[in-house]
C-alpha cells in the first residue's frame, strides 16, 4: 500500500513537472516573459530530480548526493564565470554533456539488464541502441561545434573526398551492427563498436558544418540532445525523462526550422556543409571596387542629434566587444533628446538563436523596444538613422541583390532603405560568411571604425555636448 502511495506521488510530481516544462518553454519563445520561463523549467527540472531520489531502486544515495553537489558547484562556476559571448559554447557543451549522459544511462541499463538475465525484451535493445546512437552523435558533434565558436577547430567548411558516402556508410554500418545487437545482446562487442562509429560520425557530420551556420548547428544539437534523452526515458521506463526530452527534441527541431528559414536555407543543406566560403576570406566582391566614407564621433553625433528616428542593429561585434551597457546608454541619451529609438534583432545576429535578445535584456534595454525582422523591415524606409553595431552578414544587400553571392535569398534587415546608415566595426574584415558587405560602400553609408565599446562611448559623450 505504502510503495502503491509512492508510486502515485512520484507520478503525480512527474505531471507536475512536466506542465512547468511546457508552460516554461512557451514563455521562452517571448522576450518579456522568457525570465519566467527559465524559472518555472528549472522549478520542474528540481521537483523531478527530488522525486526521483524516492525511487526504491536507489542504491547509493552517496554517489548521487555527490554528483550533485559537484554539478551544482560546476553550474554556479559555470554561470559566473562564461561571459555573454562565450554562452554559445555553454551552449555546445551543455548539449554534449545531456548526450553522453544518455548514452551513459543506456550502457548501464543494458548491463544491468545483461547481470539480471533480462535481455529477452526487444523494444527495450532498440531504445538502448537509440539513446547510444544519438546521445554520442550529440556528445562528438557539440564538442566539435564547441570548437568551432572558440577558435579551437576551424570555423571554415571542412571538405574532403566521399565525405557524404563515407557518413553514409557508416549510418548504414550503425543500423546494421544494431540490429546484430538486438539479435544477439549478450555481444557486448557491439555496443562498444556501435559508440565508437557514433562518436565519429557525431564528428564527420559537424566538421563540415561552417561558422555562418553554427546557429543551425547549434539548434539541431540541442533537439539531439532531446531525442537522446526521450530514448534513454524508455529505456528505464522513466516517464519524467521520455516527456522533458520530446519537448526538447520538438522544440529544438521548430527552432532549428526557424532558423534555416531565417537564412533561406534548407536543414539538409547546413547539414551537408553549409554555405560553400562560410569562414573563409574568399569574396565575391572586393573592397577595391566600393568607396567608404568614415565618420568620427563628432560627425557621427550631429548626425545622430538632427535625427527623429533611430533603429539600431546589434550583431555579434557588441558581444565581443562586451558594448551592451554602452548601447543601453547611447539609447537612453537619444530618448532624453526625443528621439524615438527601435532595436532591430535578425534571428541568426550572434552565435546561437536570441544571442541579441539576451545581451540587450542584460544591459536592461525595454522588451517593447526589441523588434524581430519581420515586424520592422518595413521601418526602415522611414527612418532618418540606423546604427549598426558589430552586424555584418545580415544586413548585407548581396543577400537581395546579388545571385552570385553565397547568401543570396536570405532574409536581410533592409538597413541599405533608411536615409543614412551608420556602421561601426573594428575594420573592413568580411563576416562570418567569408563575403564583403556591399553596404559599406552604399552612398547613404557612413563607416564609424573602432572598438564598438569604446567608440559607442565616445559618439555618447559627444551627443551629450550638442
Amino acid at each position: 500500500m505504502e510503495m502503491n502511495l509512492l508510486n502515485n506521488l512520484i507520478l503525480i510530481v512527474y505531471l507536475v513537472s512536466s506542465i512547468l516544462f511546457i508552460f516554461g518553454i512557451k514563455m521562452l519563445s517571448a522576450v518579456k516573459t522568457a525570465r519566467k520561463g527559465n524559472l518555472l523549467s528549472a522549478i520542474g527540472m528540481f521537483l523531478a530530480i527530488i522525486v526521483t531520489l524516492l525511487n526504491k531502486e536507489i542504491i547509493s544515495y552517496e554517489l548521487i548526493l555527490s554528483g550533485i553537489i559537484i554539478g551544482t558547484f560546476i553550474g554556479i562556476l559555470m554561470a559566473i564565470k562564461v561571459p555573454m559571448t562565450g554562452m554559445p559554447q555553454m551552449v555546445g557543451v551543455l548539449n554534449g554533456f545531456g548526450g553522453i549522459a544518455s548514452t551513459f544511462v543506456a550502457i548501464s541499463e543494458f548491463y544491468k539488464l545483461q547481470h539480471h538475465s533480462e535481455l529477452g525484451n526487444t523494444v527495450v535493445l532498440i531504445t538502448i541502441a537509440l539513446s547510444i546512437i544519438i546521445g554520442t552523435i550529440t556528445f562528438s558533434g557539440s564538442f566539435i561545434a564547441f570548437g568551432k565558436l572558440q577558435g579551437i577547430v576551424t570555423g571554415k567548411v571542412v571538405k574532403y573526398k566521399f565525405q557524404h558516402q563515407i557518413n553514409l556508410i557508416l549510418l548504414l554500418a550503425l543500423i546494421i551492427l544494431s540490429i546484430l545487437f538486438v539479435n544477439n545482446p549478450t555481444r557486448n562487442e557491439l555496443i562498444t563498436i556501435v559508440t565508437l562509429l557514433s562518436l565519429i560520425l557525431g564528428i564527420l557530420l559537424t566538421l563540415p558544418i561552417g561558422g555562418a551556420d553554427m546557429p543551425v548547428a547549434i539548434s539541431l544539437l540541442n533537439s539531439y540532445s532531446g531525442l537522446a534523452a526521450s530514448a534513454t526515458g524508455f529505456v528505464i521506463n522513466n516517464y519524467m525523462l521520455i516527456i522533458a526530452g520530446s519537448l526538447v527534441g520538438a522544440s529544438g527541431i521548430i527552432l532549428t526550422n526557424i532558423m534555416c528559414k531565417a537564412m533561406n536555407r534548407s536543414l539538409l543543406n547546413v547539414a551537408m556543409g553549409g554555405l560553400d566560403n562560410a569562414g573563409s576570406t574568399t569574396s565575391t566582391t572586393t573592397t577595391q571596387n566600393i568607396t567608404i566614407k568614415s565618420v568620427d564621433s563628432d560627425e557621427a553625433a550631429m548626425i545622430f542629434d538632427a535625427a527623429q528616428k533611430v533603429i539600431i542593429v546589434p550583431g555579434y561585434g557588441m558581444a565581443v566587444s562586451q558594448a551592451q551597457m554602452a548601447v543601453r546608454d547611447l539609447f537612453l541619451t537619444l530618448e532624453k533628446k526625443g528621439i524615438d529609438v527601435k532595436f532591430a534583432i535578425h534571428p541568426v545576429a550572434g552565435r546561437m538563436p536570441g544571442h541579441m535578445n539576451v545581451l540587450l535584456a542584460e544591459a536592461n534595454i525595454p522588451y517593447e523596444k526589441l523588434y524581430a525582422m519581420e515586424d520592422i523591415n518595413d521601418e526602415f524606409s522611414n527612418t532618418d538613422v540606423v546604427f549598426v553595431v558589430g552586424a555584418n552578414d545580415v544586413v548585407n544587400p548581396a543577400a537581395r541583390n546579388n545571385p552570385q553571392s553565397p547568401i543570396y535569398g536570405m532574409p536581410i534587415l533592409n538597413v541599405d532603405y533608411a536615409k543614412t546608415v551608420i556602421v561601426n566595426k573594428r575594420s573592413m574584415n568580411p563576416g562570418y560568411a567569408g563575403i564583403d558587405n556591399e553596404l559599406f560602400g552604399y552612398p547613404n553609408t557612413l563607416m564609424y571604425f573602432g572598438d564598438a565599446k569604446e567608440a559607442i562611448t565616445k559618439l555618447n559623450n559627444a551627443i551629450k555636448e550638442l
